[in-house]
């Protein structure tokens, strides 16, 4: 067998499909809940279910954003099973809305034994029995996170190795249950290192995964990759959108098979308009783009819609036209249209940098 050919294997393809939508993309509403708790503290809003199902509600109900903007919502499992507060589940809100239910499926990241403080990701012992539970309850598509790092030393082969192996196993595993597998290798943006270090070792760890992909006979068109894009370091000179794509997109050319359908970026820390210009750019750039690149932000779409809303029922319509331009912002980046002319409301371009992010 080459390849995943069991009952889901259309549905994963039309599913995948469907997300990579040119024009759309995920919305990263899988935070934790000690992460989101941390969200909310700092607009001193108590980290109590009330709150967060307002936060979420808040963004799944603002109007025309995900309908024309959104293909996928990730959640976290609480969520998964939330409502409004008027009693209509969010899966129905999503689906209606013609964005698909996502679910994060890892239990984070643990030490990796014989490294000096590299990790894998836990969460495979009884993945397959949870994929089946959330297909049912309507998620159509999974999100699991590996976390490597560069220093001089760093990341391992052993590190690379690891973690190309537990995604894979997690993509098999979701796919024998109908549900699309988010493949997530973040090289994190901390540190000193340049561009070309960045892109040295983006290589080398796409290149790991898709090995274990194929050698998990992973159906590749029924699955998408979320990488970080190719930038330099959080405490080196930043470059310009266009030298971004330039780099990220030639890492892709030599790593991702055309089979994948769509690539969705993850933020990395970057602002809001940092992440969306740099999606921009690669999507103006000329050349060999067999696949869809697009977006799965959590922060660069949430983090000036919370400033604005500081948790005040009174401030929700600002919040909302505040995550309504960022969604429109970045819709339009995956087609390369964007003007650079949304909303600039608060923070707009403010580093979302966290050193060693965890969530």
């Amino acid at each position: 067998m080459s390849a995943y050919v069991g009952k889901y294997a259309d549905e994963l393809i039309t599913n995948a499909a469907y997300i990579g939508t040119p024009g759309k993309g995920i919305l990263a509403a899988d935070e934790s809940t000690g992460t989101i708790g941390k969200r909310l503290s700092s607009i001193n809003v108590e980290n109590i279910e009330s709150n967060r199902q307002a936060l979420r509600e808040l963004l799944f109900c603002t109007p025309g954003a995900l309908k024309n903007h959104i293909s996928g919502v990730i959640l976290f499992e609480e969520t998964l099973y939330q409502s409004t507060v008027s009693g209509k589940p969010f899966v129905d809100v999503l689906k209606e809305a013609g964005a698909l239910p996502g679910i994060k499926v890892d239990k984070g990241v643990v030490e990796l034994a014989g490294t000096c403080g590299e990790t894998t990701t836990q969460g495979l012992d009884d993945l397959g029995k949870r994929c089946k539970k959330y297909y049912e309850a309507g998620a159509r598509f999974a999100k699991w996170r590996s976390v490597l790092k560069i220093t001089a030393n760093e990341p391992s082969q052993l590190s690379i190795n690891e973690n190309a192996n537990g995604l894979a196993r997690y993509a098999i595993i979701c796919q024998e249950n109908g549900l699309v597998p988010i493949v997530e290798p973040e090289i994190l943006v901390d540190g000193p290192h340049d561009i070309d270090r960045c892109a040295d070792v983006t290589e080398r760890v796409l290149a790991a995964c898709y090995k274990a992909l194929n050698d998990h006979h992973v159906l590749l068109e029924g699955s998408l990759l979320k990488p970080n894009m190719v930038t330099p370091g959080s405490d080196a000179a930043k470059v310009a959108p266009k030298v971004v794509a330039e780099y990220t997109v030639r890492t892709l050319q030599r790593t991702v098979p055309p089979a994948v359908p769509a690539v969705v970026f993850l933020s990395g820390g970057q602002s809001e308009e940092e992440a969306t210009l740099n999606l921009n750019a690669m999507n103006q750039l000329k050349g060999k783009k067999p696949w869809s690149l697009s977006f799965s932000f959590g922060r660069a779409l949430q983090a000036s819609t919370l400033k604005t809303w500081g948790g005040k029922v009174e401030n929700k319509e600002k919040a909302q036209t505040a995550f309504y331009a960022r969604c429109k912002a970045n819709s339009e980046a995956t087609l390369g249209t964007y003007k650079g002319d949304a909303i600039k409301g608060a923070g707009v371009d403010e580093s979302l940098h966290v050193k060693d992010y965890k969530y």
